[in-house]
């Protein structure tokens, strides 16, 4: 595992929450029917950023929107150099994916490979009538061709800088960090 050297924070637990906010309107904007609205958080850090999002919709429009859990490490492309034997968490969808307006989250968009084997994983329990991405940071240096429809933020990086997302529900403390890559 490389080290890295904090270089410093770019979100605080009250801007993670303005701007979940702020998607949350964003998606009720866009979405024509929120009866087919779902969200499907990849697993670690897209589950609870689709929780919550869930949530604001909640306090929002006072409607439940369904929420699943997607384990995508068996079709990740980097499968062998991950992990020999990956660990695997599980899917939990709790609903049909047939017909609805999936929104796929996840902390950071980089290469786009994390959101390809989601495609893949998802298409798997049957097919959606559109899905979209939502990204609390982009931080571009994309390798295939994916753009998310909602951005928390986009932060320009180098291929030395790394994007650390901390949940309260994860890592017992909330903010957003840019860390760098350091020889040992």
């Amino acid at each position: 595992m490389p080290v890295t050297r904090e270089k410093g924070q770019l979100m605080s637990a009250s801007e993670i929450d303005r701007t979940l906010v702020r998607l949350a309107h964003e998606v009720l904007e866009k979405t024509a029917d929120l009866d087919k609205l779902a969200f499907i958080g990849i697993r670690r850090r897209g589950v609870p950023l689709a929780q919550r999002l869930a949530a604001k919709i909640k306090a929002l429009e006072k409607r439940e929107v369904p929420v699943g859990i997607l384990d995508i490490n068996l079709y990740r492309d980097d499968l062998s150099m991950v992990s020999s034997t990956p660990v695997v968490n599980g899917t939990e969808i709790p609903f049909s994916v047939v017909g609805r307006d999936i929104i796929l989250t996840d902390d950071v968009l980089y290469t786009g490979r994390t959101i390809r084997a989601a495609l893949d994983a998802l298409f798997d329990h049957g097919r959606p009538a559109r899905v979209q991405l939502l990204a609390l940071i982009d931080r571009g240096h994309r390798e295939l061709p994916i753009e998310a429809r909602y951005v928390g933020r986009t932060v320009q990086t180098s291929d030395i800088e790394i994007i650390e997302v901390k949940f309260q529900e994860i890592d017992g403390l909330e903010k957003v960090l840019l860390v760098e890559k350091v020889e040992d």
